[in-house]
């Protein structure tokens, strides 16, 4: 009896002990819903950045024409540690404003490892490479009507070869691979568009270069057979011979040879069979002798290297071992010294490099380690900088490129 008394007393206060607690729990649960709403509308509405105005345009397809683009760039400077060097590090923002691009279509076959060469009636000549199989065939292209013709074929196939253009207009192909390795060579006459076989040089090699020099006569210097090899040799286009002039101080193939203002020829770089070289020396044409002058920061082969209008030659990209390169350095011939310049902001091998009429370089293409690029981008002697411009239409590795009598640039293979 007493019992049901005190549950009877009790149960007015159970009943508001329950309510309260609902209450309570309604109020935790609203409590939540408006602080996730506060941080949504936070996120989303108000703290989110505006993103950045870019305008694009597209450079090229298979081969393509393309006026450089117009460039602002913001630069900040870091360092970056790599396994051979420290060196600066530029990290670039680039709003691109302006390019205009034309299709220039394909050529008459597909090809990497071919050469091409502007010729002095302002056509493009393209020769050999391999797609995958050695080609010997030729073709034009005609700036005026942006059209390819082929042309007679060579009389060998070829690739990783050389083609120079001599004074009086014709070119000059020399050795590359088959296989085997060829020591042949003939010239292509663009009135006749007729090659000619000439006498064969001294040693086969291919992976070599070949400069013409200011006495009109040719360089040819290193590449492999099939190990590396210091030979040198010249071809003089007066009596059609080969003779062979001082060897390099260091065997050397997939480097690069450069005619500089002073005459001279900057050689650099390469693999020497066993290591990959940071050395370079120098061909004095009016002695015939190589003499050492200061090494790359950085050893590296299949690089590009381009003379600036302010004499100093820009070498940029590269393979080191298993370290593709993104770094870039300056040689000063009047030192003879190397300093770093600006880093590209992808690294690349088998690219392309191209000196444009304002001055600047353009680097196309390549491959970075892990895929091929349809990327380029410019380097600004001014600044030391590089800015990204307007990517490819398609990836290219070992493509040629350069510029037009028409000031455009031309990309055609790889």
């Amino acid at each position: 009896m007493f019992s049901e008394q005190v549950n009877e007393n009790n149960a007015p206060q159970k009943w508001w002990h329950r309510r309260w607690f609902t209450i309570l729990c309604i109020c935790f649960i609203g409590v939540a819903m408006l602080a996730v709403i506060l941080t949504l509308v936070l996120k989303f509405a108000i703290l989110v950045p505006k993103k950045q105005d870019i305008t694009t345009a597209t450079l090229s397809s298979s081969t393509a024409t393309a006026t450089p683009p117009i460039a602002t760039t913001t630069s900040s400077t870091a360092m970056t540690t790599s396994p051979t060097a420290t060196t600066p590090l530029t990290t670039t923002a680039t709003t691109t404003q302006q390019s205009v691009s034309t299709n220039v279509g394909s050529m008459n076959q597909s090809r990497a490892w071919h050469k091409a060469t502007l010729l002095a009636n302002g056509k493009v000549l393209v020769t050999g490479g391999n797609n995958p199989r050695i080609m010997n065939t030729a073709e034009l292209y005609d700036p005026s009507t942006e059209t390819w013709t082929t042309t007679s074929s060579m009389k060998h196939q070829r690739t990783m070869h050389t083609a120079a253009l001599l004074t009086d207009g014709t070119v000059l192909v020399t050795g590359g691979s088959n296989p085997p390795t060829l020591n042949s060579a003939e010239l292509y006459d663009p009135s006749t568009e007729i090659w000619t076989t000439i006498s064969r040089m001294n040693h086969e090699r291919k992976e070599h270069t070949a400069v013409l020099l200011k006495n009109e006569k040719v360089l040819v210097a290193g590449g492999s057979n099939p190990s590396s090899i210091n030979s040198a040799e010249l071809y003089d286009p007066s009596t059609g011979t080969w003779t062979i002039t001082d060897i390099m101080n260091q065997s050397r193939a997939w480097h690069t040879a450069t005619l500089l203002k002073n005459e001279k020829v900057l050689v650099t770089g390469g693999n020497n069979g066993s290591h990959y070289l940071s050395s370079a020396e120098l061909y004095d044409p009016s002695t015939g002798t190589w003499t050492t002058t200061g090494s790359m920061k950085i050893s590296r082969v299949d690089f590009t290297a381009s003379v600036l209008t302010n004499g100093k030659v820009l070498v940029a990209g590269g393979l080191n071992g298993n370290d593709y390169l993104n770094s870039a350095e300056l040689y000063d011939p009047s030192t003879g010294t190397w300093t770093t310049t600006g880093t590209m902001n992808q690294p690349r091998v088998w690219h392309a490099a191209t000196l444009l009429k304002n001055e600047k370089v353009l680097v196309t293409g390549g491959n970075n380690g892990t895929d091929y690029l349809s990327s380029a981008e410019l380097y600004n002697p001014s600044t030391g900088t590089w800015t990204i411009t307007d990517i490819m239409k398609s990836q290219r590795v070992e493509h040629t490129a350069f510029v037009l009598r028409n000031e455009k640039a031309l990309a055609t293979g790889g």
